[in-house]
């Protein structure tokens, strides 16, 4: 797989611009941009696309080792690996905004809003609520992830519940920007990069949401997964919370 490469970045984004300017291309409405844009940038060969394997469609499958580009709702991914990561090893790819635009669109006539940026900036502590889906499988030796960072424009239809059709609404598309920075998780143990190095132990969920830089919620989704997969251990409690450090077996 690549490593951080933004040219090759652009070459692919631009491919895939190419194609849904092309009638006889792909377009959005059946390959959503993200998705399509990471496919080529991991692997620029589409012959090694959508292949058949074990009953599946692999994403990308080189002869050697399969590639999954996954967006979102990694309930999805649980038969797929069940079938793949006994004979394959295989890297899951989970994009992540970074930086991310918001455009609303008039669901009727396509009218778009201007751009408002969102005041959130993601980071890989963002895949936890999502790898959790699939916990039961974080520590195969076959498994392994890549989280590319991107700048996005999220394009968003004005179909919502609420009086100003935002709350609910549905997202159309993104559009990638900028490849950011990307994470990449060879085994379990890296997994531990993440546990600031700064960070005195034992530490509370409070604590590690000041270290890493991370609303406490999102903290409090990484630590339980943390400690599922035994690379922190429980410490007793410092009044009502919980006390982490890192396990033994990983000093």
């Amino acid at each position: 797989m690549n490593t951080l490469n933004r040219e090759a970045f652009e070459q692919a984004k631009l491919k895939v611009l190419l194609k849904q300017n092309d009638p006889h291309g792909f377009g959005t409405l059946q390959e959503k941009t993200v998705h399509a844009v990471m496919k080529l940038y991991y692997e620029p060969d589409e012959d090694y696309h959508e292949v058949p394997i074990e009953g599946y469609i692999a994403d990308i499958y080189t002869g050697e080792r399969i590639i999954e580009i996954q967006n979102g709702n990694f309930n999805r991914l649980r038969p797929k690996l069940a079938a793949f990561l006994p004979l394959y090893p295989v890297t899951v790819v989970y994009p992540i905004p970074h930086y991310k635009w918001v455009i609303w669109m008039e669901e009727e006539t396509g009218e778009l809003s201007k751009r408002h940026k969102s005041p959130v900036t993601g980071n890989v502590y963002h895949a936890f609520p999502e790898l959790y889906r699939i916990k039961q499988f974080l520590g195969h030796p076959n498994l392994s992830f890549a989280f590319p960072l991107l700048d996005i424009d999220e394009y968003r239809l004005l179909n919502g519940w609420s009086k100003n059709r935002k709350r609910g609404s549905s997202r159309y598309d993104r559009m990638p920007l900028a490849l950011a920075d990307e994470v990449r998780i060879d085994c379990a143990a890296d997994f531990l990069q993440l546990v600031p190095y700064e960070l005195q132990e034992p530490f509370t969920v409070k604590e590690f949401a000041q270290a890493a830089g991370i609303h406490r919620d999102l903290a409090g989704s990484t630590l339980p997964l943390l400690t599922y997969m035994q690379l922190l251990a429980r410490a007793g409690k410092r009044g009502r919370e919980y006390l982490y450090e890192v396990d033994d077996n990983y000093r």
